[in-house]
């Protein structure tokens, strides 16, 4: 297939799957229950943090997340007394566990307390091109606080050779814009030029298919390959291909 002839492709099943219905069946449709910026924030970041696996056990455990919060997460992560976290102690999401939630709960805490929020780390520590290196540094503020050694398992560090596919999800909902009412850009001074695709084995696989990615693995080095692939279909906005690739993968068995 030649370049034209792969992106009108791509182009025409961004379309097809950008588009409201998707929410019906993704765990994105957690943060759209809520209005308040950081009600979304903080929901959305903490259904991506659980976001692998199968997706309707996502979609029921970040439900029983924001129920557990009361359906207000924001409040809850800055007003949260010991007993409160108590409350998340049998919390259990494949590997997450209750003493993750509860430390993920107070550094959400810290993060917006001491860092002036979730957008605010991302945003002062983004890089020229690529927002990679900037998840690397936000590991390190979000795990400042004393802490279990396995909790850090759970934020992804693409320097260290991950793809980290959750927090670059968590990114895309976060920036790209909000015109087909999917993503909710809510970030506004990080550019989607500087978005990787959530990198899974969906994706992946359809992307070797569509020779945008040689790499075998799904690892950083495959994510920096995928990265060039769809800048060069487009610059401006590259990972809206991700919708192309996981609803072929997923939706079309391709």
């Amino acid at each position: 297939m030649k370049k034209s002839e792969l992106k009108e492709f791509l182009d025409a099943k961004v379309m097809q799957y950008n588009h409201p219905s998707f929410l019906k069946s993704d765990p994105i449709q957690i943060p759209h229950q809520f209005k308040n910026k950081e009600d979304i924030e903080i929901s959305a970041f903490l259904t991506a943090t659980i976001a692998w696996g199968n997706r309707k056990s996502i979609i029921n455990n970040g439900q029983l997340l924001m129920d557990i919060m009361e359906q207000s997460p924001y409040d809850f992560v800055l007003n949260h007394t010991d007993a409160d976290l108590e409350k998340l102690s049998s919390f259990v999401h494949r590997t997450f566990n209750g003493t993750d939630l509860q430390y993920f709960i107070k550094s959400l805490r810290n993060v917006y307390a001491a860092h002036k929020g979730l957008e605010a780390i991302f945003t002062t520590h983004q890089g020229k091109d690529s927002l990679q290196p900037t998840i690397s540094k936000f590991k390190k503020v979000f795990f400042e606080l004393p802490h279990e050694t396995r909790t850090t398992k759970h934020v992804s560090d693409p320097l260290r050779g991950s793809a980290a596919k959750r927090i670059n999800m968590f990114l895309r909902w976060m920036v790209r814009d909000a015109s087909t009412q999917v993503d909710f850009g809510l970030w506004k001074n990080i550019p989607a030029s500087k978005l990787s695709c959530p990198l899974d084995v969906h994706s992946g696989n359809v992307a070797r298919k569509l020779k945008l990615l040689k790499r075998k693995q799904n690892d950083g080095k495959a994510l920096a390959e995928l990265d060039t692939a769809l800048r060069k279909l487009d610059a401006a906005d590259p990972v809206k291909y991700d919708f192309a690739l996981f609803g072929l993968g997923v939706f079309e068995k391709f």
